[in-house]
């Protein structure tokens, strides 16, 4: 259960990232769906990356539900979220040019 609310942490936290980073680059040429989608996979990656060592750096672990758990997957999942959906936009833009 405990991996479950992390992914679900992970995803949002993506998401939210994403769509700042979608909504600071409005000339990404994507429709809101692919922003969200794509700031939902690279939260998950995002997170995944650096959970860990977010965690670490607050004094904990990346397992669990503790505070330095949650940190490190929202902090994960934000910028995962917008660097995917920031490359994304890019790539996108290019097509269509």
């Amino acid at each position: 259960m405990e991996a479950l609310v992390s992914i679900v942490i992970q995803v949002i936290s993506g998401v939210v990232g994403g769509g700042v980073v979608g909504s600071m680059f409005k000339n990404a040429a994507m429709s809101m769906l692919p922003k969200l989608l794509a700031g939902g996979v690279g939260g998950l990656g995002g997170a995944a990356a650096l959970a860990g060592p977010i965690a670490s750096m607050l004094g904990g672990d990346a397992s669990g539900l503790g505070l330095a758990s949650i940190v490190g997957n929202v902090g994960g999942g934000l910028v995962g979220g917008g660097a995917l959906t920031g490359i994304a936009g890019a790539v996108m833009g290019a097509m269509k040019k």
